[in-house]
């Protein structure tokens, strides 16, 4: 995979921001991993970051958002908006996904990997996780909607989101299945079942 300098460059303020957030998620995704989510406490990350507590707050509102919060959804939605106007949403979405994930570094994909994994392990993250895909869902059927001059309610948008998020919804669970499984062939080859008209 190419590096995460293949992306557009940052200011030096953004920078130090998103190197900020990596920091205190790469501590405590440590901690989860060494010790469980649930006996892992905030001010345990807040220690081994050596951050003080309102920096902290301030990337991450809550100890699950550590788990639950990244770029991909934004990162998504503007490779999807500049995919060649000849392919179909579902195709401009699947290489949409296949573009962020060449993007992204081999750690990157590591921690998106096993982040998945535990918000899909820990009930408390499970239910939180599905209502973000609830609001990703809304991102999504606004950027289709754009891309093809139709409103964001129509049936036909809300219709091809909503199977999106259930490829995304399999694709989790498989993990939590198969955590040797590779998360971005997985998301394609779910992306072309739903791209062939879910033959069965």
């Amino acid at each position: 995979m190419s590096e995460a300098t293949d992306r557009p460059a940052l200011g030096l303020r953004e920078r130090k921001k998103a190197r900020m957030r990596q920091v205190i998620q790469e501590h405590g995704l440590r901690l989860f991993r060494e010790q469980g989510y649930e006996a892992t406490t905030v001010q345990q990350i807040i220690d081994a970051a050596d951050v003080s507590e309102s920096t902290f707050f301030r990337y991450f509102p809550t100890k699950a958002d550590v788990v639950l919060l990244d770029d991909f959804d934004p990162l998504a939605v503007s490779a999807f908006l500049s995919q060649p106007a000849e392919l179909t949403p579902v195709q401009a979405l699947r290489a949409s996904f296949n573009t962020v994930f060449a993007q992204m570094s081999d750690t990157e994909m590591a921690d998106l990997k096993e982040r998945t994994q535990l918000g899909m392990a820990v009930p408390e993250l499970r239910a939180a996780m599905l209502d973000q895909l609830t609001s990703a869902m809304r991102v999504l059927a606004d950027a289709v909607a754009l891309r093809t001059g139709r409103n964001p309610t129509d049936m036909a948008v809300r219709t091809l989101t909503g199977a999106v998020v259930g490829v995304a919804i399999a694709v989790e669970f498989l993990l939590l299945e198969d955590p040797t499984a590779d998360l971005v062939t997985l998301l394609d080859e779910a992306m072309g079942q739903l791209e062939a008209g879910l033959q069965l």
